[in-house]
């Protein structure tokens, strides 16, 4: 079987993993019980080894459709050929009908004629690495390897098959339904019976009430309804219930480019998060999503080092170790080696995290809950910390491999903890170290703009002294760093926003991150545009718009063509590839809370100017 477009998946999951299903059927990544667990399925990685769970038409000529159920996770993939129209609804149940278990249901329905099925079932387990026995029982069929155990339940009957997996083949006629409910089974014990009909519909119900109960908490209510809500969707079903985490995506080493090695692992929760997601959640009115994922950061602040070092990363129940491996013995996407689990960047000196943390920190004193002053006096040491590290070169936000630079969105970024910190101080009154803290936050915005700023360019630079773009860079005025139509701001936005033929990092209105140099990043091949990066740009036009509204109709031409690279479901990898394809891990929870904040604040700026264009026509008007 060949390898999927990433794009062609839609995910399912309960707030503990997530599941990827093709629009062919198959289940072809899956990690029990956690999303940084070993995969169970994992054919999106290795299509011979990886193992996959498939149920799909018997025949070819087959029409393939996938969409979710309004307001839900639940995923619907549709068959239609000329004998007839068959479906498979799947989803983890969650909410009561979880009852703490993390369990898959595949309900396979025709609603119109007659059909003939196929089902594999093949897991691979601990990432093809450990071997298991498959059994077939009354009702279904087990899986036991040596650490995890598996149960398939069922009334359709099996087959054993190779490579340790089950078959099964079968026909259903209009009307006509079968169950298939995947379980992790404890050690030893025995997998429960299949659901019959009217089980099954209660576990569904349940589900799709979970989900409808929970999105109609969501205030947006603008021209981008649909895609937002699919964003916040895609959010709440990448944290991981236990500690309010959000992991970055749930899937590990999908490619920056198909055949290169640009590849990790993305099941972990970074601190450079915490601001882009309490922003983008509370604006939206998820004010209780974001007070778990400040809980699970303030946790992080009471582990500070003895000199008040953040780590980058963290597990998502906060492992600190996040040791690095390959996995030789998978092929990888499409060839693309090497297959790597854990990130070895997770102890990288990366200078930006403690003004997205405590930005962070500051948003949610404002606009939720005042912060403890337990909490303050860790984020007190954080603040002296950077006092005295400003003036070091790190690893960057890209987390490049190569050498240390002198990063200008780090720099901007340890002025924003300082700002955010003297600011907090005086709205609380906390004690604090004023006068350093000042002088500090003052030096950096100094040399910034001193040895940031490329005249030659007009736009700041990747690093001091460089003479390439960053994307980062663009993160400028949405921080409050400086005026989004001052002109050096608007010198970057162009220059930007310029081909990439031209010196600029835009490529038909979607944009890189920066220019690709193994000097810099460390690493060799190319990467696609970078989604998120494309969304900051839409909002820093958007900001600039105030001042040039021809800005703000670029911006909104922008965001509609960045729409028009979802998928077929809404979702976003990580980056965009030169035929459109989705590149790197899938879905990614940066993307889609860059998404959110510009979709807001561009509504926000068009309402504003709605009748006030002359001269400039609004998309979308007859």
């Amino acid at each position: 079987m060949a390898y999927q477009p990433i794009e062609n998946y839609g995910i399912i999951g309960d707030l503990h993993s997530a599941a990827l299903v093709g629009m062919n059927g198959s289940i072809d990544w899956l990690c029990l019980p956690r999303f940084d667990a070993p995969s169970v399925f994992a054919a999106i990685l290795d299509d011979q080894k990886g193992g996959r769970f498939q149920i799909a038409p018997s025949i070819e000529d087959v029409t393939h459709k996938q969409f979710y159920w309004p307001e839900t996770n639940v995923l619907v993939t549709r068959f239609l050929c000329p004998q007839g129209v068959g479906e498979v609804i799947d989803y983890m149940p969650v909410g009561e009908a979880a009852e703490d278990r993390h369990d898959v249901v595949r309900r396979v329905a025709v609603v119109r004629g007659e059909m003939g099925f196929r089902m594999v079932c093949q897991p691979a387990f601990n990432y093809a690495r450990d071997p298991h026995e498959a059994q077939l029982r009354a009702g279904g069929a087990s899986f036991r390897s040596a650490t995890f155990d598996l149960g398939l339940s069922t009334r359709v009957p099996l087959q054993l098959g190779g490579n340790g997996g089950v078959t099964a083949e079968f026909t259903l006629r209009e009307g006509q339904a079968a169950i298939f409910l995947l379980q992790q089974v404890p050690r030893g014990a025995e997998y429960g019976g299949a659901p019959d009909d009217a089980a099954e519909r209660t576990l569904f119900l349940d589900t799709v009430r979970y989900w409808r109960r929970w999105i109609a908490g969501c205030a947006y209510k603008g021209r981008w309804r649909d895609i937002v809500y699919r964003s916040a969707l895609v959010l709440k079903l990448l944290t991981y219930e236990p500690t309010g985490a959000i992991v970055a995506a749930p899937t590990c080493s999908l490619p920056e480019l198909t055949g290169g090695g640009r590849n990790w692992d993305y099941r972990y929760t970074w601190i450079r998060d915490a601001a882009f997601t309490v922003y983008a959640l509370m604006r939206i009115g998820f004010v209780r999503e974001a007070a778990r994922f400040m809980a699970w950061i303030e946790a992080r602040c009471h582990e500070l080092g003895p000199d008040g070092f953040l780590q980058v990363m963290y597990g998502i129940d906060g492992k600190h170790a996040l040791t690095e491996e390959v996995l030789d013995h998978l092929e990888g996407y499409r060839g693309s080696r090497p297959v790597r689990i854990g990130n070895g960047a997770f102890d990288q000196l990366q200078l930006d995290i403690y003004g997205e943390l405590m930005d962070s920190v500051y948003l949610y004193n404002k606009y939720g809950t005042p912060i403890a002053y337990d909490l303050w006096k860790e984020l007190r040491r954080l603040l002296n910390w950077v006092c005295e590290h400003w003036r070091y070169q790190d690893h960057g936000i890209w987390e490049v491999r190569g050498k240390r630079q002198h990063f200008v969105y780090s720099k901007v970024m340890c002025w924003v903890a300082l700002d955010r910190g003297l600011r907090l101080a005086d709205k609380r009154s906390f004690p604090a170290e004023r006068a350093r803290w000042l002088e500090n936050r003052d030096a950096i915005y100094e040399e910034i703009l001193n040895q940031g700023w490329n005249a030659r360019l007009g736009a700041f630079t990747q690093y001091y002294g460089g003479e390439t773009l960053d994307a980062a860079d663009l993160m400028m005025p949405l921080v409050f760093f400086i005026s989004p139509a001052d002109p050096r701001m608007l010198g970057t936005v162009r220059a930007i926003n310029r081909p990439t033929d031209a010196g600029g990092l835009s490529a038909a209105g979607l944009v890189y991150r920066y220019h690709g140099d193994p000097g810099v990043d460390g690493l060799e091949g190319d990467e696609g545009t970078f989604n998120m990066c494309t969304f900051w740009l839409v909002e820093a036009m958007t900001r600039a718009g105030r001042a040039d509204r021809t800005l703000l109709a670029e911006a909104e031409l922008m965001f509609e063509t960045m729409r028009g690279y979802a998928n077929h479901l809404g979702l976003y990898g990580e980056q965009t590839g030169s035929s459109g394809e989705a590149l790197g891990n899938f879905p990614q929870a940066f993307t889609h809370l860059a998404l959110i904040s510009a979709a807001f604040n561009l509504e926000r700026a068009l309402s504003a100017n709605e009748f006030d264009w002359p001269g400039v026509p609004r998309l979308g008007a007859v």
